[in-house]
């Protein structure tokens, strides 16, 4: 564990030998930030961005059974991934409650999941609970691997410069191997939250500092800009995407979370299943993510409690100020006998002062 959280650092000091700074966030390290925030979102919106996406968790797991395992007790049809095929998977607890959203990688021999960091543990200690008599090992694979995000309307042609036609050639939710100007590393292209193309660039140590150095140096004629999470979280709440451990985590089921795309509701049972399908059914699911705009400027730190003059009827979860939308906007869990136009929603800030939200629609759009 202590070699793999060493290997795990040289990125990010890679990163930071290039003069960037970086901060601790939950006990990993990230760049908050490269550049002019504005320059950062507006590659995310309009050309190409380069994130490194190594503090991600990464589980990796080995074994015959591993396939029909992971089809056995996540959300998603797993059985009939082939390899090099790409797939979206919820683990649910008995309650229906989300424990991680993750992303898996059928490389046939073994396979890799990849979720947000705040959720490993408890997706590792999931995982490890329900290998009883299965052949399943499964192993934290932070700092074996390196991996590079690349975003954007122009992602799709700066790829095809970078690798060349295999990209063309490649399915959306697929990876390759790449050999290209002496750098090997898996190439998956992956349907992102709002249907678009977006790059994963999977490799050792060497081969990720050899891979960011050629594109630094060959981003013309794309507006290719490195984007750190200050910038991508604001992005993440315009398009209205769910993050843990604000927005994912066992407080909400995946109803909740707008997240049934990643459930196959005619596959047979899985940890959780009863609840989930009984959500659908019998149309029980009693709260929804939601945008919110606020009336005046609040603390993107902290998370408030939203009232009906004194009912409460939800939750804000993520807050960030958007040059975009003109002002704070956030994501909130807000009860559906609220949604309508005719409630009056509102928060008290730390002065216990009262500010008015609106709610909005999800992606956020002027």
């Amino acid at each position: 564990m202590v070699q793999a959280d060493e290997r795990e650092l040289k990125l990010i000091e890679f990163f930071e030998s290039k003069g960037f700074q970086s901060q601790s966030i939950n006990g990993y390290k990230v760049i908050p930030q490269y550049t002019e925030i504005e320059n950062e979102i507006e590659s995310l919106y309009r050309g190409v961005a380069l994130r490194n996406a190594s503090h991600f968790g990464i589980i990796e797991l080995k074994g015959k059974d591993v396939m029909d395992f992971l089809h056995r007790i996540s959300t998603n049809s797993i059985i009939d991934l082939p390899k090099e095929g790409i797939r979206n998977t919820l683990f649910t607890s008995e309650k229906g409650r989300i424990i991680g959203l993750t992303t898996l990688l059928n490389f046939e021999d073994y396979q890799l999941l990849f979720c947000d960091r705040h959720s490993k543990p408890f997706i590792l200690a999931w995982l490890k609970k329900y290998v009883i008599a299965d052949d399943v090992q499964v192993n934290d694979a932070n700092g074996k691997y390196s991996l590079l995000e690349l975003r954007g309307p122009q992602a799709d042609s700066y790829v095809t410069m970078i690798c060349g036609n295999v990209v063309n050639d490649m399915k959306q939710d697929s990876f390759k191997i790449i050999h290209f100007e002496n750098m090997l590393f898996f190439l998956a292209k992956i349907k992102d939250e709002r249907g678009h193309n977006k790059f994963w660039m999977l490799g050792d140590l060497e081969n990720a500092k050899r891979l960011y150095n050629n594109m630094i140096e060959n981003k013309a004629p794309f507006n290719l800009n490195l984007v750190g999470e200050n910038a991508f979280n604001v992005y993440r709440v315009e398009m209205g995407i769910p993050s843990a451990p604000n927005e994912l985590n066992s407080d909400y089921n995946p109803h909740e979370a707008g997240l049934t795309e990643y459930i196959d509701f005619k596959k047979g049972c899985y940890i959780g299943q009863e609840v989930v399908a009984r959500l659908q059914t019998y149309d029980k699911v009693q709260r929804k993510l939601v945008g919110v705009k606020f009336s005046k400027q609040v603390s993107t730190g902290n998370q408030f409690n939203i009232y009906n003059e004194n009912e409460e009827s939800g939750k804000i979860t993520s807050i960030v100020n958007s040059a975009k939308f003109d002002g704070m906007i956030g994501l909130a869990y807000i009860r559906n006998s609220f949604l309508d136009s005719k409630s009056h929603l509102n928060i008290k800030d730390e002065n216990n002062e009262i500010i008015n939200i609106s709610i909005q629609p999800l992606p956020f759009s002027k």
